[in-house]
């Protein structure tokens, strides 16, 4: 399932704008709240379709038979542009566990790269929705390899995959590779420079949200 979020009017349009637009970038504040509250907006989606059971409360004036989810999920994001949208996913999924992959660009001196990925941590898998946040889906590379190395510790129930920009390109990768991953895009793009950044996208989403970055 692919899920393009801007093909229905919301505020979601309204924030993608905004994370869009080069003179609201400059807000650095604003540009990461709107990631964060496009992640709580997906959250607040995807718990629709997770599994629930029911447990008995006890409220004041008596008794209740209340909802709950019956696992908690894992949510993952990759270091360090990754971390406003996990933060949206985290303020909704608060009892969720976490799992971290640090992964970059190495960009060499003729313009090309590789995905330098140094660190992965995680907790059991085994039969829990995986959730992992990735504001940008370019080719797809950095993505799948991230995939794989979460993939190591176990086989979840099922996998939602939340970016902010996704491109064509880059959906496509993903759903050959793994075709019943869930993807949750705010909005698609359909062009990648020679560079493989989104076009029109918005820019650098880690420097955008955190500051220009120098790389040794």
């Amino acid at each position: 399932m692919v899920k393009h979020i801007a093909q229905t009017n919301s505020l979601v349009n309204c924030w993608i704008s905004e994370l869009r637009n080069v003179e609201v970038q400059e807000d650095r504040m604003r540009f990461r709240r709107n990631m964060e509250r496009i992640g709580e907006v997906i959250a607040y989606e995807i718990s629709k379709g997770l599994q629930y059971e029911t447990e008995e409360i006890t409220t004041p004036l008596g008794v209740y038979n209340a909802k709950k989810l019956s696992t908690q999920p894992v949510i993952a994001t990759i270091f360090r542009a990754g971390f406003p949208l996990f933060n949206g996913m985290m303020n909704f999924f608060d009892k969720a566990d976490s799992a971290f992959v640090a992964a970059y660009r190495k960009h060499k001196q003729d313009g090309s790269f590789f995905i330098n990925q140094q660190y992965v941590t995680c907790p059991d898998l085994e039969g829990r929705p995986l959730i992992i946040a990735d504001p940008m889906l370019a080719t797809g590379s950095s993505l799948l390899l991230a995939l794989d190395e979460l993939l190591v510790f176990g086989k979840p129930s099922e996998v939602h995959i939340v970016v902010v920009i996704a491109c064509t390109e880059g959906v496509a990768a993903v759903k050959s590779k793994f075709p019943d991953f869930n993807i949750w895009a705010a909005d698609i793009d359909d062009e990648l420079t020679a560079k493989a950044y989104i076009v029109p996208g918005l820019g650098d989403a880690g420097d955008l949200s955190f500051g220009n970055k120098l790389q040794i």
